[in-house]
């Protein structure tokens, strides 16, 4: 499998991951705080890969990007308070929608700081994407209201995040990351989650212990496409998550997403299989100038 064909599905895995880790988070939240529920999902994450650590003797933490890691972490804490919060006010396809925003963002600051490039095509899919996005949250016609403005928030934060993702990916591994980011981030949730303790009941233990596996999955396949291909290419497929979670929403909130979402998604959808193509198109045609190379 090439390296770009790797990197979309462990994108696209990643982001059913990400819609499931939500789901939990979503049902836990009808008990416990967001601080509560922040810290027990890190915690758990922290735990599922806390015996990988102890098998390489602690050489996960090897790296020279410990400042990166740290400011990755300060960041990361209040975009996860600001839209596991912004997930309590609203249906999750709509929190998701709004996270749409995160690729138009992420690219931008990938061609700047990262000197990426952004070619016809990728643009072209995420402006459809952005477009999509706008049909279903409607600004200047329905009320915007605490929650996407947390939402939108935590998008920006998160997209910053990425972005020092990507900056460390190029020498650290997947699993180094991810063991800085769930050591900082247990860490600083567990101060607020002692000032605001309330005592998760069996049931929601079980939600937060998903939320931390399917977070934990998450991360894991996210890291490791970011260092196989520009980020830029991969935020496309992060839409995908609005089939995920209208599908969710309906089937375990009850929620029914309106005209406009499906109209937004088919959008969506329109970027994702131009950006499809157009990449599967580009893989082929490297690999037949190779052979003809070799020949």
């Amino acid at each position: 499998m090439s390296k770009n064909k790797l990197a979309i599905f462990l994108i696209i895995i990643s982001v059913f991951c990400g819609t499931l880790m939500l789901t939990f988070l979503k049902l836990a939240q009808e008990e416990v705080n967001v601080y509560v529920a922040g810290f027990f999902r890190f915690l758990f994450g922290f735990l599922i890969i806390f015996p990988y650590m102890l098998k390489s003797n602690f050489t996960v933490f090897k790296t020279n990007h410990h400042k990166k890691h740290f400011l990755r972490a300060v960041l990361n804490l209040p975009s996860m308070l600001l839209y596991f919060s912004a997930l309590v006010m609203m249906p999750i396809e709509k929190a998701t929608a709004i996270s749409f925003v995160v690729p138009f963002l992420v690219t931008i600051l990938a061609v700047l700081f990262l000197g990426e490039k952004i070619y016809m095509f990728r643009s072209f899919a995420l402006v459809l994407g952005f477009i999509g996005m706008l049909v279903i949250l409607r600004p200047g016609i329905i009320e915007i209201s605490i929650g996407v403005y947390m939402a939108l928030a935590s998008s920006f934060m998160w997209s910053v995040v990425i972005i020092i993702t990507k900056s460390v990916a190029r020498d650290d591994s997947p699993i180094t990351i991810l063991s800085y980011g769930y050591t900082y981030m247990t860490i600083f949730s567990f101060i607020f989650a002692l000032i605001y303790w309330q005592t998760p009941s069996f049931q929601t233990f079980i939600y937060l212990f998903f939320a931390g596996f399917f977070g934990t999955l998450l991360h894991l396949c996210i890291n490791h496409a970011y260092k196989l291909v520009d980020v830029s290419m991969t935020q496309p497929y992060s839409f995908l998550s609005l089939v995920f979670a209208s599908l969710i929403g309906y089937y375990v909130f009850s929620e029914t997403p309106d005209l406009f979402t499906w109209i937004g998604a088919s959008i969506i959808f329109l970027g994702v299989f131009i950006m499809s193509y157009r990449e599967m198109k580009l893989d082929k045609d490297i690999i037949r100038k190779r052979i003809d190379i070799k020949s």
